[in-house]
């Protein structure tokens, strides 16, 4: 094995108009105990000033550099800076992020010591308005950490399918540059998209055979420079383009993990678009709406989610066990957006609403009585 010192980590720092965090986030790697790197950023056609704070650092650092290019979107950003990586391991750091000293350290030694195709660390959610704070930590894989290092070891991230519904968060890792590259591992390169980390995850997940993950915590994710899309049109599908992308990497790249993977991309997928329809503003909801059931239908004609789902059959069934990933509150969502939209509708505005009369207006609306009948049961059952 390699000297860990030795060891060149290639780190990618997507920029575009972000002058405002941009020195933090520089500086952050400008002071990693690991001196091993090289500091790749990549230039989306910025605008603002970012350009020259990149400029400041390089010439006062030869381990930085930059490629600039015309604004063309954050995935191809990340296929230029990747091809143009020359480390053992590749890293990603936000630009309004920032990594404390240690981090690469760290991971680089870990990831050395157990010959890791990924090492993912936790991290800190952050705020610098109106005066700097820190939440607790977010520790994606909470339920099978230890204070330091994951209870289950080195293992094959496929084969726990519980890291797939987890928050992407790209960054706050370290990638072996040759496994991405063996496995055509790139992002979705489409202008103006958005949760491009989706199926970049679901690749590397479904790809690797060395992976751990860490309890420890390095960088800060910054959560008051939020750009939304919930109010533009252009951004409603994005999450499909990216499960799209999911869907066609199993067929044409890796058919030989489709058998294994389909049902928990699927999940992914219900997961995903469940939460897209939350968050998208009103006027946009029913229209996604109906490609959310028309997708699900696909998927279960498909066989991605077996009919043992809909009926409850899997519980019993050995055969079905690989489809359990739906929980039995979940399976009632997904027949209503089969089958009931109205009613998925109903509830999920009963979330918000601001009266109680208000909540069984959309439910009479959705259905009646009987619809209402619901609401009862419903309220009962704790599910409201």
């Amino acid at each position: 094995m390699s000297n860990p010192t030795d060891t060149l980590v290639s780190v990618l720092v997507p920029i575009y108009n972000v002058e405002t965090y941009l020195e933090e986030c520089l500086s952050s790697l400008r002071a990693q105990t690991y001196r091993a790197i090289e500091v790749i950023c990549i230039n989306d056609g910025s605008t603002d000033g970012s350009r020259d704070i990149i400029q400041s650092f390089i010439d006062q650092d030869d381990r930085f550099r930059v490629i600039d290019k015309a604004n063309s979107g954050y995935g191809d950003s990340m296929n230029q800076g990747m091809d143009a990586a020359t480390g053992t391991y590749i890293s990603i750091l936000e630009s309004d992020d920032f990594l404390e000293p240690q981090a690469i350290e760290y991971m680089v030694k870990h990831a050395e010591r157990d010959r890791l195709d990924m090492f993912k660390c936790a991290f800190w959610f952050y705020w610098s308005e109106p005066k700097p704070e820190y939440s607790s930590r977010h520790d994606i894989y909470c339920e099978l950490a230890t204070p330091d290092m994951i209870s289950l070891g080195v293992h094959v991230a496929r084969k726990v399918p519980g890291a797939f519904w987890k928050k992407p968060s790209i960054w706050s890792a370290l990638y072996r540059t040759d496994f991405l590259r063996k496995n055509d591992i790139r992002f979705l390169a489409t202008p103006g998209a958005s949760y491009q980390d989706s199926s970049f995850t679901f690749k590397v997940l479904a790809c690797a055979e060395r992976v751990r993950y860490s309890g420890r915590a390095f960088l800060h994710y910054r959560q008051d420079n939020e750009h939304s899309s919930v109010n533009s049109k252009g951004k409603v599908y994005c999450t499909c383009d990216e499960h799209a992308e999911m869907s066609r990497f199993l067929r044409e790249d890796r058919p030989d993990l489709r058998e294994e993977l389909d049902p928990i991309r699927a999940h992914v997928k219900f997961l995903n678009y469940s939460w897209n329809y939350d968050r998208l503003a009103d006027e946009f909801k029913d229209e996604f709406l109906d490609r959310f059931s028309r997708e699900m239908r696909e998927e279960v004609d498909a066989g991605a989610i077996a009919p043992g789902v809909l009926d409850g059959s899997y519980l019993k069934d050995p055969e079905l066990a690989c489809f359990q990933y739906f929980m039995p509150w979940q399976v009632s969502d997904l027949r209503e957006i089969l089958d009931n939209k109205a009613l998925f509708a109903a509830r999920r505005r009963s979330r918000t609403s601001e009266s109680k009369w208000e909540t069984v207006r959309n439910f009479w609306a959705a259905g009646g009585p009987g619809a209402v009948a619901t609401l009862v049961r419903l309220k009962a059952m704790g599910r409201l």
